[in-house]
């Protein structure tokens, strides 16, 4: 049989592996509608083709199997499929930059300048934009954690900001002001600062919220102290807890339970108990240790240390130190971005993809039935 000018099924096969057009993106349109479209055009290729090996039972399987094949292909596409390894950034004070560290294989694969003399550093709970307090500038920078570049306008807060905190809705960033004693407040979604500073403990440092948002740890550097401040007054509440010499940065574990406390003199981590807000261990790391963070997960502490250029990581369910990582010159901030996890297709896409693989599999069985089928038998004569 004459071929009709169609692509024969063998080389739509050969075009899933082979063909350039599979290996780049159409301009426009999200990944999942290239997929789909993908997926639809080998369909009506392989349906339409007309040859005499593709018309029984062969055609059958050869169409589902390309059926098959673009669904992989468009479902491998979809945003959300792919592993991406969750991101720690890391202020370096002396080169005024962050170091981004791919915590999947703790190295750091980039760099980004922001203002002089970065402190602490905070994440958003969605983890998208990043906050930095540039101490040597007076100003709090924006990262986008997406690009990894500097977004915006520096904000500009009080003298020395140091420690920053986001509320766990994201709304709201908090940083202390060393050199003011106060803590400003900064409106995330317009980048401003609202209200009025808070006034805290001598030279406060880091700064960290409870999960719920309804406190804020600050440390006060010289006063060896950590204030508590409540979020819905925006004022301190109870007494001071004594902490090691220096206290710098505050951390939370996610449930709530613990706070962890740099203490920079002391090249020691306290840990406060937050339902008692008293100490119940105190850890030895690096040299200088200063704004620390903990893991989304809850099970590691990651404290940069000053003088030795290096991040520890403890372990919170032992509070022993499991790690080392070599880093920047004076590490002095560390944030977390938390990991991307594969995932299905969101539902109107895999749905979609779901019908057209089913569409084309009916419409093979229906088309090799129709072929198959023997011509009826003309009637018998009486």
């Amino acid at each position: 049989m004459k071929s009709t000018g169609r692509i024969p099924l063998t080389g739509l096969d050969r075009l899933n592996y082979c063909s350039r057009r599979l290996t780049r993106r159409a301009k426009g349109g999200s990944q999942g509608q290239w997929g789909c479209a993908r997926l639809r055009t080998g369909l009506r290729k392989a349906i339409t083709h007309k040859e005499s090996p593709l018309l029984r039972d062969h055609f059958l399987g050869s169409c589902i199997r390309a059926g098959i094949l673009y669904l992989a292909f468009a479902i491998y596409q979809v945003p959300g499929a792919a592993h991406a390894a969750s991101l720690a950034y890391v202020t370096n004070a002396g080169s005024g930059n962050v170091s981004v560290i791919n915590l999947a294989t703790n190295t750091v694969i980039t760099t980004v300048t922001v203002g002089s003399t970065p402190q602490q550093v905070a994440v958003t709970p969605n983890g998208l934009p990043a906050y930095v307090a540039n101490s040597g500038s007076n100003n709090v920078s924006v990262i986008d954690t997406a690009t990894n570049t500097v977004v915006g306008s520096p904000i500009s807060v009080g003298a020395n900001p140091t420690g920053i905190a986001i509320t766990p809705n994201g709304a709201r960033a908090y940083v202390t002001n060393f050199a003011d004693n106060t803590v400003s407040v900064i409106d995330t979604a317009s980048n401003t600062v609202v209200g009025s500073p808070i006034s805290v403990g001598a030279d406060p440092t880091g700064i960290a919220i409870t999960p719920n948002g309804a406190r804020l740890y600050v440390a006060n550097f010289v006063d060896n102290t950590v204030s508590v401040i409540d979020t819905a007054s925006n004022t301190v509440v109870g007494s001071p807890i004594s902490v090691g010499s220096g206290p710098a940065g505050v951390a939370i574990t996610p449930n709530g339970l613990s706070a962890y406390v740099a203490n920079f003199v002391f090249n020691t981590v306290s840990v406060i108990d937050t339902a008692t807000n008293t100490v119940i261990t105190t850890i030895l790391v690096g040299q200088r240790p200063d704004f620390l963070t903990v893991s989304r997960d809850g099970a590691s502490v990651f404290v940069p240390n000053q003088n030795s250029n290096t991040v520890s990581v403890i372990d919170t369910a032992t509070n022993t130190v499991t790690a080392t990582i070599s880093v920047g010159v004076s590490p002095t901030g560390i944030a977390t971005t938390p990991p991307n996890t594969p995932s299905i297709p969101t539902l109107s896409n895999g749905a979609f993809l779901f019908l057209l693989a089913a569409m084309a599999a009916v419409l093979a069985l229906r088309i090799v039935t129709r072929q198959a089928s023997p011509p009826p038998r003309p009637p018998r004569a009486i």
